[in-house]
């Protein structure tokens, strides 16, 4: 009898979902050129490659149930810090910003999980580690990216992310303050 015969649906779904897992990163994404150039952000770093990722890798924002509004304003700087803003944290490493920078985050309502950083346009002289929760979202199988946004959700760009589906986290670098979103 034919093997496929043999999987239930169950089974195939499974194995569909291990051959996707298994995937390479895409290589037509930026690499870098100089080792100066390519900033470290430790395992993150290490296991995305890069800051940026394409805009095609990107399906959509991931549907979520509401999630309140919170805010937290903190000073952060030469030291760096975290920032813990409703379900979501900002990781700034040592040596990211050259004074102190009174930073604001907030987590914003809707129908994905979303987060607004401010002083807009800030840029790290390092990467600092963005993580969002997707707990409250609808089980999607696929990989679970954080995405770079205007005002009105659209996708300007997508960032090489860690999914760690275990703890329904993901982890982005991020080189400056705009609003992110959970996509897939």
């Amino acid at each position: 009898m034919n093997m496929l015969r043999r999987l239930s649906p169950i089974g195939l779904a499974l194995l569909l979902l291990v051959g996707v897992s298994c995937t390479a990163a895409d290589p037509t994404g930026p690499v870098a050129t100089d080792q100066q150039a390519a900033p470290s952000l430790g395992i993150i770093g290490d296991l995305t490659n890069s800051v940026v990722g394409t805009l095609g890798s990107v399906t959509d924002l991931l549907l979520c149930s509401p999630q309140p509004y919170a805010s937290t304003t903190r000073t952060v700087g030469p030291d760096g810090g975290l920032i813990t803003v409703g379900t979501h944290r900002l990781f700034i490493p040592a040596g990211a910003l050259p004074s102190d920078v009174s930073i604001t985050a907030e987590q914003m309502p809707g129908s994905t999980n979303s987060i607004r950083f401010s002083p807009e346009g800030l840029h790290f002289q390092q990467p600092a580690a963005l993580t969002m929760t997707y707990d409250n979202c609808a089980l999607v199988l696929l990989q679970k990216k954080i995405a770079y946004t205007d005002e009105n959700l659209k996708v300007l760009q997508v960032l090489r992310s860690l999914d760690l589906f275990r703890t329904k986290t993901v982890t982005a670098p991020i080189d400056h303050f705009s609003r992110y979103a959970v996509a897939y």
